[in-house]
Formats: C-alpha cells, sequence, structure tokens
C-alpha cells in the first residue's frame, strides 16, 4: 500500500535509503536530519525511527527494515507516516 503525500508517493514495499545528502545527527531524542541540497532540518522524534532510516539500505523494503528493527505492530502505521514524511522532505529516497 502506498501513501501519498505532498507530491512524492511513498510505497514502503519498495527499497529506500537515506539522501546522500543527509547528514543525521544523534540526539536523545532520535535524530536531527539536515539536508544539505535544501538546507531543510527535520527531526526523528525517536531513537528507533532514527535507527530505521539509517539501516534503510540494508534492506529490501521499508517493512523488511521496519522488520529488522523490531518495530511493534502497534507502532508501524506512525513509523510508516513518518517515512512518507521524510520522503517528501527528501530525507529519504527510493533506491
Amino acid at each position: 500500500m502506498s501513501t501519498e503525500v505532498g507530491s512524492v508517493r511513498f510505497d514502503p514495499g519498495l527499497p529506500y535509503r537515506c539522501s546522500p545528502q543527509v547528514a543525521l545527527r544523534p540526539e536523545a531524542f532520535g535524530a536531527l536530519a539536515y539536508h544539505f541540497g535544501t538546507r531543510r532540518l527535520s527531526f526523528l522524534k525517536s531513537p528507533l525511527l532514527a535507527d530505521v532510516v539509517r539501516d534503510l539500505d540494508q534492506h529490501e523494503s521499508v517493512h523488511a527494515a521496519l522488520d529488522g528493527r523490531g518495530v511493534p505492530e502497534a507502532e508501524r502505521a506512525a513509523h510508516v507516516a513518518a517515512l512518507a514524511q521524510l520522503a517528501d522532505a527528501g530525507t529519504i529516497e527510493p533506491r
């Protein structure tokens, strides 16, 4: 099932990666993501979400990355929504 946010169609069944133009800085709440191309700063509001973003390129899909990090079923929809917003911002991108 794909989600459309803004102008980007996000499909968690596909492989994604953190954009090479993005730097992630670990923080107690999760991470700060700075996009050098757009100069946009995003807040990843949980350490688990930050870990998923860091691991995206190691998995064949977003769902597999969520599984790999053990995201509880009750939190999956919120994580997918957050990742869709990060895709819309250019923080993550399809591989």
